[in-house]
């Protein structure tokens, strides 16, 4: 039973409000705060509770069962004050109960990198999880699927450190761009193919980690992270140009590869 008619609301949430959504107070929450061995054993919990949704059979309804898994997480990651108290810890193990019943949604991906790597410094476990739902995946299944590609490249390369294993991650969303048929794919395509080119010849290319804070700067779920990644373009010799039509374009006019030291 394929219910997709749930994705739309959840694009919503990612898209149009990415940051109201990630500061989603807990619905349940009330002004008094949770003692901390009460918190840590609602983690403990939540933990085994999502071991167990990951393993249970959906009966059709995978859709379901990875949408509420979703929402869930965006009522977890929200909770600010829970999360300072604790950590982001518990955030793989949301994508990996929602990945396992729906590997094919594009933005769960994006969540995952956001939240596991950018929050729970866990770039690893990301990669991990990508890996994992590539498998279910092919150039036209989705058409976007390709994306996904480069969500797990800019991880290797920028907070693994592994340019190699990059330049393959990039190579192959290039060569899954240029076979589908979702708009703005070719363009994607070349950009890719353009940044494996970089690591190719050069590991640590600075033009290459550009492109990939670029990709993390467009969609980026908040502003910090938007900051973020201008800071590192600008450190990596680039620059922000913003169009009268509020679009940006990176200036690599004075970016060295040769001094790969970054």
């Amino acid at each position: 039973m394929n219910l997709n008619f749930l994705k739309p609301t959840i694009l919503i949430l990612a898209l149009g409000g990415a940051v109201s959504a990630l500061q989603l107070p807990q619905l349940n929450a009330t002004a008094q705060k949770v003692p901390a061995d009460q918190q840590a054993a609602q983690l403990t919990a939540q933990a085994a509770n999502l071991k167990l949704l990951k393993m249970v059979p959906a009966a059709g309804f995978d859709n379901v069962l990875a949408d509420w898994t979703f929402l869930q997480f965006l009522q977890y990651f929200g909770d600010d004050d829970a999360r300072a108290a604790t950590d982001y810890a518990l955030s793989p193990d949301f994508f990996d109960a929602a990945l396992t019943h729906d590997p094919y949604y594009r933005y769960f991906y994006l969540f995952l990198s956001g939240s596991t790597t950018g929050y729970a410094g866990m770039p690893d476990k990301t990669v991990s999880i990508m890996e994992q739902g590539l498998k279910h995946l092919g150039p036209q299944q989705p058409a976007d699927s390709y994306y996904i590609w480069r969500y797990k490249g800019t991880d290797e390369l920028l907070f693994l450190g592994d340019g190699k294993a990059a330049q393959q991650s990039y190579a192959t969303a290039a060569d899954w761009a240029s076979q589908s048929s979702y708009p703005g794919a070719q363009q994607t395509a070349q950009v890719s193919q353009q940044t494996a080119q970089y690591l190719a010849s050069n590991p640590t290319s600075k033009l290459a980690q550009i492109n990939a804070w670029a990709s993390i700067l467009t969609t980026a779920l908040d502003e910090a992270t938007q900051q973020r990644a201008v800071e590192h373009i600008r450190d990596l010799g680039g620059d922000i140009i913003v169009g009268e039509d509020g679009g940006i374009r990176i200036d690599y006019a004075q970016v060295d590869e040769q001094d790969s030291g970054s």
